[in-house]
């Protein structure tokens, strides 16, 4: 089942996600449709609250968690990564320059500074725990997704004066006013 994108201005974007508890929820269904979701788009992530879940779940395209040293000339098919009740234990104090977007708020990216590592702790499908360690992109991509999951969004990382000029597009967002090739759940 292919979702539609929560878009920006949604509250439950804004909030922090709930921990699953194992045998509550069909996590292996919930995983399938969000990287189905994900793969239709195409994205580098996606997190339980933006299909309207307010749960600690995010998927990612495991392409994106790769180094880019490791990158074929071959394009490989989409291959997914699940996070259940993600922690994150550690990140680095060094900070890297990565460029974002974000589903929710189609149109725009920026850079913003993030950890250039991190390690994370979280459950697959199988609810086995593993911990992980990420670094410089997959670290953002990961930081990305596991801020959705607390409610936060990568515009809160920019200065004010940025944010600030972000506010009619966003407005625009919100309002339904953005054009995507993906179908979106907008605010009512």
């Amino acid at each position: 089942m292919i979702y539609p994108i929560v878009a920006y201005g949604d509250p439950i974007l804004r909030k922090r996600a709930e921990d699953i508890q194992k045998d509550t929820l069909d996590v292996k269904k919930l995983s399938a449709d969000m990287l189905e979701t994900l793969f239709a788009i195409p994205g580098a992530g996606l997190a339980a609250p933006q299909i309207g879940q307010a749960v600690r779940l995010f998927v990612v395209d495991a392409r994106a968690l790769q180094d880019d040293d490791d990158e074929e000339e071959t394009p490989r098919p989409p291959v997914g990564k699940v996070f259940i009740n993600p922690q994150m234990l550690e990140t680095d104090e060094d900070e890297g320059l990565f460029e974002e977007g974000c589903l929710s708020m189609p149109g725009f990216t920026a850079r913003i500074f993030r950890p250039v590592s991190v390690k994370i702790r979280y459950f697959d499908t199988d609810w086995n725990e593993h911990i992980d360690e990420y670094e410089d992109r997959a670290a953002s991509v990961v930081q990305h997704e596991y801020d959705h999951l607390e409610g936060k969004l990568f515009t809160d990382y920019l200065p004010p004066l940025k944010r600030q000029l972000l506010k009619k597009k966003l407005s625009d967002i919100t309002k339904g006013n953005v054009r995507v090739n993906y179908k979106m759940k907008f605010v009512k």
